[in-house]
């Protein structure tokens, strides 16, 4: 059996990602239709809440899943069984200490549960809720470790049909219960019960795969590799750190300056746009361990040119989906949960601004992690944060969620969107970061330019809000692509990446002859 090139590993783990998202979407989707309508706004206000303070004791992981995958690249890569093992139990220890110290840190916020609302909701059992909500937060800790190992060879698509699975299974049982009995506790503890289920369905396959894993006699990690591997979680938690406070902590400051109403009705858009974010992210997310590979075997001129390819790909996908979303998601939550959650339209601006802004930096971010370049840029993390937080909490308070939102929109800017890239080019990439700031320049240019088009042709269209989803989606997509391959048809990466494809599917359609 030959082994599959990195682009055939890519494709594949895109490729099941973004389908196995998409079921999983699907049945979130559903269950959170039935939710919003058999459960009052308070609930779906204290399950985006909750699900936030969750993520933010997550921070406890530091980040070692990203520092220890990095480490595991090389080992991999030279067939090193023996370091394989010695990382993974260092890993495994490390996240039993996770698991207990998220469920100390979850049970001290019980007693300041109600100082989180700025009205006390009618909600009752709130405590045994929040508890159950801890519960799901440490048991996804037990056994997913060796998950990292599955996706480290390049075969993160495993990892993403059993996580499927349970978000699937979890949303029909979560269904069933709001239809027949409307009891949101047994709605919430169905979660942990999936999540246990997933775990061990992993940890299984893992050990089938590489049993290496049960082994007893295990190496301990030289000290430098140690150190090394701890200078680097060092430098992932400040990422977390400021990840966190940037995208876990709105539900949060809504809550407390706005009111709990506010929640709910971000909770509905927080679905739709992190659904589409979290598709593409996965896409994405499908190069990871091949771009680590990509970094130990080749030249940075090959990764480079590797890596423009993919950010001219991101920012093509992400200016489409930023441009659809603005035109159809009002109309959307109109329709399927309700026109009291719908926002006006310059807080969906803002959302989808700042939607088109954080997915301009997914491909950055995965060479950044893949290639180890994450300590560089350690303390951007922080001033990212603390700008989002003061500048959220400010406009919060004179802008309502239109100010809470903006603040993520000034932290990106100011921090993020040129420090990533900097960092980037000038350790691994090894060329001025000017290349970088001219495509992007003139990916924005172009994409703002059809965003403002596509938005007055939409503006002639008139209807019902099922037919208005309907052609602004047909008008955003059609237009959006067409002026992109009209403009960027002739570009070097566009004809590597259309290369890239006709070559998968020529091995594809070979292996379909053979087989037949």
């Amino acid at each position: 059996m030959t082994e599959k090139s990195r682009t055939e590993y890519s494709a594949r783990n895109a490729a099941v990602a973004i389908g196995s998202r998409l079921v999983a979407i699907l049945g979130g989707f559903v269950s959170r239709v039935v939710f919003t309508h058999m459960l009052s706004q308070e609930y779906v206000g204290i399950n985006g809440l909750f699900n936030d303070i969750l993520n933010v004791l997550a921070l406890s992981e530091l980040g070692v899943g990203t520092a220890i995958t990095y480490a595991l690249y090389k080992p991999i890569a030279e067939h090193d069984i023996e370091r394989q093992k010695s990382l993974m139990r260092m890993f495994r220890n490390f996240y039993r200490g996770v698991s207990l110290a998220v469920l100390a840190v979850g049970l001290s916020i019980v007693p300041f549960l109600g100082y989180l609302f700025r009205e006390q909701p009618a909600v009752e059992h709130l405590t045994l809720i929040y508890l159950l909500y801890l519960a799901n937060s440490v048991l996804s800790y037990r056994l997913i470790y060796k998950r990292i190992l599955i996706d480290a060879h390049q075969l993160a698509y495993i990892g993403v049909l059993y996580q499927t699975a349970a978000w699937f299974c979890q949303s029909v049982l979560q269904i069933l219960i709001l239809v027949f009995t409307r009891n949101f506790i047994f709605y919430v503890a169905v979660m942990s019960l999936c999540t246990v289920a997933n775990n061990l369905c992993i940890s299984a396959r893992a050990d089938r795969m590489y049993p290496y894993l049960r082994d007893r006699e295990v190496q301990r990690l030289p000290n430098a590799e140690r150190r090394e591997i701890f200078h680097n979680v060092r430098a992932m938690f400040m990422h977390k750190t400021s990840a966190v406070i940037v995208n876990n902590t709105d539900n949060l400051l809504l809550s407390t300056l706005v009111g709990i109403a506010s929640v709910s009705c971000y909770t509905n858009y927080f679905l739709v746009i992190g659904s589409v974010r979290q598709i593409l992210n996965q896409m994405f997310g499908g190069i990871t361990a091949s771009v680590g590979n990509l970094g130990v075997e080749s030249s940075a001129q090959r990764t480079r040119k590797i890596f423009e390819a993919a950010f001219f790909l991101g920012q093509w996908v992400f200016g489409v989906s930023a441009i659809c979303l603005y035109e159809v998601v009002n109309p959307f939550v109109g329709l399927f949960f309700g026109r009291q959650y719908v926002f006006p339209e310059y807080i969906t601006l803002v959302l989808c601004l700042n939607f088109y802004l954080t997915g301009m930096r997914q491909p950055t971010l995965i060479f950044r992690d893949s290639l180890g370049v994450f300590w560089y840029d350690r303390y951007k993390s922080l001033a990212e944060a603390a700008i989002n937080l003061v500048v959220s909490l400010i406009l919060g308070r004179y802008l309502g969620a239109l100010g809470v939102f903006v603040g993520t929109t000034v932290s990106i800017v100011t921090t993020s969107l040129w420090v990533e890239p900097y960092m980037l080019y000038k350790h691994k990439l090894q060329c001025p970061v000017g290349r970088y700031f001219r495509r992007y320049g003139m990916y924005a240019a172009l994409t703002f330019a059809v965003w403002f088009l596509v938005d007055r042709l939409c503006g002639f269209f008139s209807g019902s809000l099922p037919l208005l989803c309907v052609l602004r989606f047909a008008c955003c997509m059609c237009v959006t692509n067409v002026v992109y391959l009209l403009a960027y048809h002739r570009r070097e990466e566009f004809q590597l990446l259309k290369r890239k494809g006709l070559e998968l599917l020529k091995k594809g359609t070979n292996r379909k002859g053979k087989i037949c």
